[in-house]
This record gives structure tokens, C-alpha cells and sequence, in this order.
């Protein structure tokens, strides 16, 4: 065998990224095992000590933090923020922020900016003094776009005071009318959790059977003999919910609603058991899941993070008013109880929409029109914030314009394409966003799995200062799920065997892996998992407290 001589720098390095990659704590360095396989693979190698370790794990997160802030200052639009807050295990607070824009190959992009330890108190103030240190540390205050965030108050004056640095430097377009957008499924859960609180006895029975079956082994395997006797698999298992979060109740009706005729058996061989639901009371939660199936499957479309949803906005939420008015109708008066809580809900929230997300839907011009004009006469002449290289050949994607079950009917929408004709009409040069919008549009269900970034990307030389626009439009993520991912990588890396770890090490830990590894890292059915949870548990924060959504 040939040795060839050790390279300790390389070595170190190597040994820090299995650090960032695999979560292993800084003292296995130490590990009698571990140096004794690595003395075996070279015996001229040189052992490291754990405060090594943690010096070579910092020295290779500021190597990545320096490449990824020059990638920042290349990319040819501007930067869409979230940004959230999350306990630790340790009941320390930390704030995330994240960056979201789309590349010069259209590619939508989201990397981790910032996960700091944020120590109380959580106000507004100390919130925007924190955002603002930050972008100025990256340098990038001249490129943001908007910022995503939940609906506690204290964000909303955060954004108040972020939004007036940055228009003191005049850095944002319009003055930073479009600044603040809410998250979509935080708006969403409100509503919900406003229906089900008329959730009656029937709700209670099956949440109250799901414990009584999950309460010991012994129960759990008579539940089983019981569905085998009648021929049901039980594969899927039952799902006990937690009522603050109101999909978990979603889950745990679709889960019972399979057994409703094991339970009906395990009543009689079962003396025990109490909470059987009767026939009309299993009817009434069939109701209820059939009602809050529309708002489950919209609440996921916005919650997507590989393909844009801006543009998804107002289609989700006008299947959301139609199916509320459809049920305020009903002669169910449980399910008329229901909708007439959640429109009222839904119209104190829609009364403050983000305005710019209307604009991301300029394909269907209707009553917002003149925003979009307002707004794109902020791109025109303007060049790009960097030189771009962009190909015209458009591949085929797998990404979905919208996802099968939402069904975007087009009389859905007020077209008031001919009016917006009227105003642009006459002896001025038409713009390019009037040139598009002359332009026949898409049939939405012949073209239900658009790519709609590809599209910009084949007709970007067409419409170079639109598309600007599109590419910033298009951007905005409608919910803060994105930021809320990365704190399932955050409970790991910070949990009860490593609560000591100091806050500039977390950062470094949790940022730098998703650097290198991207959210890829997380095994896809747990990000699944934890993406259920985080949307559903997407609650009001009072003010000066931090979200734990672990």
C-alpha cells in the first residue's frame, strides 16, 4: 500500500463539515474510537481537541457566509425575507431569517441568513434593530424586496420601523408600499380555529376514543383484533390531535373516520369503552372534514417551498370566500354556525391583504389592474441590478401552477380587461405591460402545471423590464413556512443532550449545514411531518414572545 502524506489543514476541514453535515458534537473528536480509525488510515495525522473543533466548524461557516454574500450581490432581482421566532429547548429565544429570490437561471432560491439567539424583550424595536444589523451585515439592504411574517403585533411594528430605515435611505420600491406581506396560512389557521370553536360533542367522542385506544398496548391490540375480525387493515393507525391546531383535527377525523365500524365493535366487546359516536354523529364529523378539505389542501398549496405562490394567492382565496358564502347557506346549522364565525374572521383579514400579491396575478387582469400599472412604472428603464445571462430554452417541470383538487374556474374572476384597454388607448407609446397584457391569455386548466418561472425565462427577451418584475413578483413567499423548517434542524441540533451549546456555535451549526447541504439534508418524510406541525400551530404570538412550534 502507498501512503501519501496528510494534508492537516484539508484534514480539519473535513472533519468540521462532518460536524455541520451529520450533527455530531464537537467532543468526538476526542473519541478514542474515532482517533484510532483515523490513526489507522494515516498514522501521520494529527489529532484535534474539541475547542479545535468548534474553531475549525466557525472558521468554515465564515468561508461559506463569504461566498454566499457574494452570490448575494450577483443575483439579477431583489430579495424576498421571513423571518419567525422559536424557543429552545433551553427557553432560549432565537429569530430566524430567511432570503428568497429567484436566480438568473429563474430557479426559486431560499437559504438560511440568520439564526441568532434574540434575548427579551421581543418588541417591535428590538426586532427591526436586529432585521436591519443583519441585512446590513450582508449587505443586501439595497435589494430587499418584501418580508413575510406571522400576524403578531409586535411584527407588525417591527415592519413599521424596519420599512422607515429602509425608506430613509430610499432603498425600497414604491416607498415600501408593498413591503409587509402576512402569511397566508397563519391567516388561514385564525380562520379555521374560528369555525371549530363550535366543535361539539361528536368532535369530543372521537378525540376522547383515539385516547382511550392509545392508552396502553393492551387496548391498542384489541382495537386491531377487532378491525381484523371485520376485515379492516389498520396500517394507517389513528391520529390523536392537539386543538390548538386545527389540521392535526382534520387528520384525526380522516384517520377515525376509516375505523368507524371497528368502533362500533370494540362498544360491544369492549365494556370499557364510552365514547362510541353514534351514526348521525359520525355524519355530522363526515360534514365537517368534507368542509374543511378545501381550506387543508389550500393551506398546503401556500405552504410550498420549491415553486412560487404569490401568484396563488388570490385564486386560493377566492375558492375560500366562494366556499364560506356556498356554507353560510347551508341547512346544516352546526356547518352554517361554522362559516358564518369564519367569514367574519375572513373579512377583518382580507380588509388588510397585501396589495403586491394582487399584482403576482397579472396574468388574469381584473379590479387590480391599476396597482399593477402603479407598480411597474417602477421597472421601466430600469436596468437589471446585475448584468444577466439568461438562456431562452425552457425544460420541461413537474412543478404545479396549482395542484390537483383546487379548481381555478375563470368565471370565478371579474375580468375587467376591456376597461383597462380603455385607459391605454391613444397616442402614447405602449409599455411592455401593456403589450402582455394584450396578449391572449392562458387557459388555466389546459395549462394547470405551468411553470410559470419557466414561462418568464422563454419570454424574458420579450419583455426584459417585466420580467424584472416578475422575477421580484414572483419571489414573495406567502407564508413563513420556509423559516419555521428550519427550526425542526434547530431542535435537533439544540436538544437536550447539547443544551450548552453557545448561541454563536448554533448559528453556525444550523446555517452552515444548510449552506452545504441544503434543507435536502432533513429526511423527507420528518420535514413532511414537521411541516404539518408548523403550519397547524401557527397561533397568535403575544407580544414579546417567541413561537415554539417543537
Amino acid at each position: 500500500m502507498f501512503t501519501r502524506k496528510i494534508k492537516q489543514e484539508e484534514y480539519r476541514e473535513k472533519v468540521a463539515k462532518a460536524i455541520i453535515k451529520h450533527n455530531y458534537s464537537f467532543i468526538s473528536v476526542e473519541h478514542e474510537g474515532n482517533r484510532d480509525v483515523h490513526s489507522y488510515l494515516n498514522p501521520d495525522v494529527k489529532h484535534i481537541s474539541r475547542n479545535t473543533a468548534k474553531a475549525d466548524v466557525l472558521k468554515v461557516h465564515r468561508k461559506e457566509k463569504d461566498n454566499i454574500r457574494n452570490m448575494l450581490k450577483s443575483i439579477p432581482g431583489r430579495i424576498c425575507l421571513t423571518s419567525d421566532l422559536w424557543t429552545s429547548i433551553t427557553t432560549e429565544g432565537y429569530i430566524c431569517l430567511m432570503a428568497h429570490y429567484v436566480d438568473e437561471n429563474w430557479k426559486l432560491k431560499s437559504i438560511i441568513l440568520n439564526f441568532c439567539h434574540m434575548p427579551p424583550p421581543h418588541t417591535g424595536i428590538a426586532l427591526s434593530e436586529k432585521i436591519f444589523k443583519f441585512l446590513k451585515d450582508w449587505g443586501i439592504e439595497e435589494k430587499v424586496f418584501s418580508i413575510t411574517l406571522d400576524n403578531a403585533y409586535n411584527n407588525d411594528n417591527m415592519q413599521d420601523l424596519l420599512k422607515a430605515k429602509l425608506n430613509l435611505r430610499n432603498l425600497l420600491l414604491c416607498g415600501g408600499a408593498f413591503f409587509h406581506v402576512r402569511c397566508g396560512a397563519h391567516v388561514l389557521n385564525l380562520i379555521v380555529q374560528e369555525g371549530l370553536k363550535v366543535i361539539d360533542d361528536s368532535v369530543s367522542k372521537i378525540r376522547e376514543t383515539v385516547k382511550y385506544i392509545k392508552g396502553s398496548e393492551i387496548k391498542i391490540c384489541k382495537f386491531e383484533e377487532c378491525a381484523q375480525q371485520l376485515g379492516i387493515r389498520t396500517t394507517k393507525g389513528l391520529r390523536l390531535d392537539v386543538t390548538t391546531r386545527w389540521n392535526a383535527t382534520y387528520d384525526m377525523f380522516e384517520s377515525a373516520m376509516k375505523y368507524h365500524r371497528v368502533f362500533a365493535h370494540l362498544e360491544i366487546e369492549d365494556a370499557n369503552y364510552k365514547h362510541c359516536p353514534s351514526n348521525d354523529e359520525w355524519n355530522r364529523v363526515e360534514r365537517i372534514a368534507r368542509f374543511l378539505k378545501p381550506f387543508y389542501d389550500i393551506t398546503t398549496l401556500f405552504s410550498g417551498t420549491d415553486y412560487p405562490t404569490a401568484n396563488l394567492y388570490f385564486h386560493g382565496v377566492s375558492q375560500i370566500e366562494l366556499l364560506l358564502l356556498e356554507e353560510i347557506e347551508s341547512p346544516d346549522i352546526f356547518i352554517n354556525d361554522m362559516a358564518q364565525r369564519m367569514k367574519v374572521k375572513f373579512d377583518k383579514y382580507w380588509d388588510s391583504y397585501s396589495v403586491v400579491l394582487a399584482c403576482a396575478v397579472v396574468l388574469d387582469p381584473s379590479t387590480f389592474v391599476h396597482n399593477c400599472i402603479n407598480f411597474f412604472s417602477e421597472y421601466e428603464h430600469q436596468k437589471p441590478m446585475v448584468a444577466e445571462n439568461v438562456s431562452s430554452c425552457v425544460g420541461s417541470s413537474s412543478h404545479s401552477f396549482a395542484p390537483s383538487g383546487v379548481d381555478h374556474e375563470e368565471d370565478m374572476e371579474v375580468d375587467e380587461f376591456d376597461y383597462y384597454k380603455s385607459l391605454v388607448t391613444g397616442n402614447r407609446k405602449k409599455s411592455q405591460l401593456d403589450l402582455y397584457l394584450e396578449e391572449p391569455r392562458l387557459n388555466r386548466k389546459q395549462y394547470a402545471k405551468l411553470d410559470v418561472l419557466s414561462w418568464w425565462k422563454q419570454n424574458d427577451n420579450r419583455f426584459s423590464e417585466l420580467s424584472l418584475m416578475a422575477r421580484d413578483l414572483l419571489s414573495i413567499p406567502i407564508t413563513t413556512v420556509a423559516s419555521e423548517s428550519t427550526f425542526s434542524i434547530g431542535s435537533k441540533i439544540l436538544n437536550k443532550y447539547r443544551s450548552c451549546l453557545l448561541p454563536e456555535n448554533v448559528e453556525a451549526l444550523i446555517c452552515t449545514r444548510t449552506w452545504l447541504c441544503g434543507f435536502e439534508a432533513e429526511n423527507a418524510n420528518d420535514i413532511t411531518h414537521q411541516l404539518e406541525v408548523q403550519l397547524s400551530s401557527m397561533n397568535i404570538s403575544t407580544v414579546g414572545s417567541a413561537t415554539n412550534v417543537d
